[in-house]
């Protein structure tokens, strides 16, 4: 016989003279007491001691049930808090308690009822309108997290954890909708209340970072991610927030730094192995990037944006067969989200099906559109009358893609079909390979009506020089922070562009930019955007053109689907489908990269431009080589 039962046995001996109830009840004081100095075994012994003689003691459940809960046996834990609801459905803890251990068990639906049932015994519960919030948020019910959240903020204003949930999920809803800047404020202010009343609150720090990133707030983030690490010098989070920001604004080797601090604090912190990836991938260190997008797959089989970016490496190395099926992870990345398309019919995979209709639709930017319309081609030779639906800008222009039976905007309904496929994934459906791109020299048409209306506007002022059509900037992509920064990368500051070229004469320049920042007003150049519609109009202006020099924005691709002569202003962190190490485009037969030596460094590439000017190798029928 052990030590602790015999201290028991003389405790149940000094104790059997009194009467049942009382007994009970002195022996639940010290089991309580024991539970409360953390006497875990002897509390354990007493709690059975009440249970021995009165089994439907609901508090030693309870007490037995937080014990066994605190050691990791859930599901006694669990066991322990019903019996206790069963003895008495009146104490809210109870429900309570028994809620939170279902969600560890991740039994949602059971855990809500719980919550439910212990906010309507007492509705001051924060903590219980809190946690049901998470549980909502869990089962993916949104908006009736956030309204548990503000209730139990109602209930207790200075409630700092459900000011940070509230932040979290409103932040989560901003980032799948690429919320505006503006839209952000709510987030911020969650965020920087929560840190004011509890200022060792890390995880807040983390997350208004996280916000305000969002926002281009680089310097602000970075001193909340900063004073989170003061906080806890081993938060790997922080660190590898703080490689993101330095991802953002270009500075790349301490970026690294920042990932390699968060992966020695902790290696199997998958995202850190994830952002170190993209910004080797940026560095054209491919073989490196693709290791780390592994590594974070490993951690995490179904890591949707690891599995995207290791797409990405692999479509710049010609690898499109592997390349392509990782691709399809694309669809499970937040960012993509939105534009998932669930239909009853199924999806296309490349068969034939005479007689049958196949809606396909856009779902990205209008470069994307404009690139991979050709493949309805394809897909009509295959037996399918083709549905395109696409961005309203390219209603009007795509109606000549060969193959295409009916062009929709995505603002209108979809008419009957039988299948239907992403235009995205055609090249995997289709199995494309480096070599089998379908490139043709031109695979859309502007209206000939168009074109010889822009002919005369344009003779008007530029009757006899050749005409070259220039874009600098892109898309800003002030709602979303990843596209923004590679807005930045891609895009020319109009001076920097445009100055150099007024040393090459007798040539007219054409601005095909419609928005962004404006050319220099003692720059030379006719600039008739204002009267442009959409894609139409701006295919049937280039149609009058003799080059178009452009960022990579959807401009060049209209231009090199129409077949004219393109030199492509290409960023050192070069998008995959540009490929690795080219000056050609296996895409687009007349399209010509000039890209970037080094990170953010235009200027030998511009001087390139002028000298290729100067020679109008834009007329040369081997401008390729």
């Amino acid at each position: 016989m052990n030590r602790k039962t015999r201290r028991a046995e003389r405790q149940h001996s000094k104790h059997s003279g009194l009467g049942q109830v009382e007994r009970e009840q002195r022996l639940f004081r010290v089991a309580t007491q024991y539970h409360q100095s953390n006497n875990i075994a002897e509390a354990v012994e007493f709690y059975k001691q009440v249970l021995a003689i009165n089994p439907t003691h609901d508090a030693s459940l309870f007490g037995l049930g937080l014990i066994s809960g605190k050691m990791g046996k859930i599901d006694t834990a669990i066991r322990m808090f019903e019996m206790a609801v069963a003895v008495n459905s009146g104490e809210a803890s109870y429900h309570q308690s028994l809620g939170n251990a279902y969600f560890q068990q991740k039994i949602f639906d059971k855990a809500e009822v719980c919550y439910r049932n212990a906010v309507s015994l007492k509705p001051e519960a924060a903590d219980a309108w809190n946690n049901l919030g998470g549980t909502l948020e869990a089962l993916g019910r949104l908006d009736d997290a956030v309204a548990c959240y503000r209730k139990a903020l109602f209930v207790q204003p200075i409630y700092y954890q459900a000011l940070n949930n509230l932040g979290n999920i409103i932040a989560q809803r901003l980032l799948h909708a690429l919320a505006e800047p503006e839209q952000w404020d709510e987030v911020i202010d969650l965020y920087r209340r929560a840190i004011e009343l509890n200022p060792s609150f890390v995880e807040a720090y983390s997350n208004i970072g996280i916000a305000l990133r969002e926002v281009g707030r680089y310097d602000d983030a970075l001193d909340y991610y900063r004073r989170a690490i003061q906080l806890v010098p081993a938060f790997a989070e922080a660190h590898s927030n703080c490689g993101n920001i330095h991802s953002d604004t270009g500075e790349w080797n301490q970026a690294i730094e920042c990932y390699d601090t968060a992966l020695a604090i902790n290696p199997d912190y998958s995202e850190a192995h994830n952002n170190r990836g993209v910004v080797l991938a940026m560095h054209r260190k491919f073989a490196e990037a693709a290791s780390s997008f592994q590594k974070a797959i490993f951690l995490k089989q179904n890591y949707a944006e690891a599995h995207d970016n290791l797409a990405g490496v692999l479509l710049a190395k010609g690898d499109f067969s592997a390349g392509w099926q990782e691709y399809e992870w694309r669809w499970q990345t937040p960012s993509m989200l939105p534009a998932k398309r669930n239909f009853a019919q199924p999806a296309w995979q490349g068969e034939a099906a005479e007689g049958q209709t196949l809606l396909i639709y856009a779902e990205q930017g209008l470069g994307d559109t404009l690139q991979f319309c050709r493949y309805a081609q394809l897909a009509a030779m295959r037996g399918f009358r083709v549905v395109m639906q696409v961005q309203r800008p390219l209603v009007r222009l795509l109606h000549s893609v060969p193959g295409v039976d009916k062009i929709i905007s995505q603002e209108e309904d979809v008419p009957a079909f039988d299948k239907h496929i992403a235009l995205m994934s055609l090249p995997r459906v289709v199995g494309t390979a480096l070599e089998t791109i379908p490139s043709m020299v031109s695979y859309i048409e502007a209206d000939e009506t168009a074109v010889a209306i822009w002919r005369e506007r344009l003779s008007c002022v530029a009757p006899d020089e050749s005409r070259i059509g220039l874009v600098w900037a892109g898309n800003a992509h002030k709602n979303s922070a990843p596209l923004r920064a590679i807005d930045r990368r891609r895009s020319i500051s109009p001076d920097e562009l445009l100055l150099p070229l007024l040393s090459v004469k007798d040539l007219q320049f054409v601005s095909l930019q419609k928005i962004g920042p404006a050319a220099p007003k003692n720059f030379p150049m006719i600039d008739l955007m204002d009267e442009v519609s959409d894609f139409a109009d701006t295919a049937a202006l280039i149609k009058n053109l003799d080059l178009v020099i452009s960022v990579d924005t959807a401009v060049a691709h209209l231009a090199a689907a129409l077949g004219k002569p393109v030199w492509l202003l290409n960023r050192f962190d070069s998008c995959w489908r540009w490929l690795n190490g080219r000056r050609d485009s296996p895409w687009y037969p007349t399209l010509r990269l000039y890209t970037q030596l080094e990170p953010g460094n235009w200027e030998p590439v511009i001087a390139e431009i002028v000298h290729d000017l100067q020679l109008r190798k834009f007329k040369n029928p081997d401008i390729l080589q």
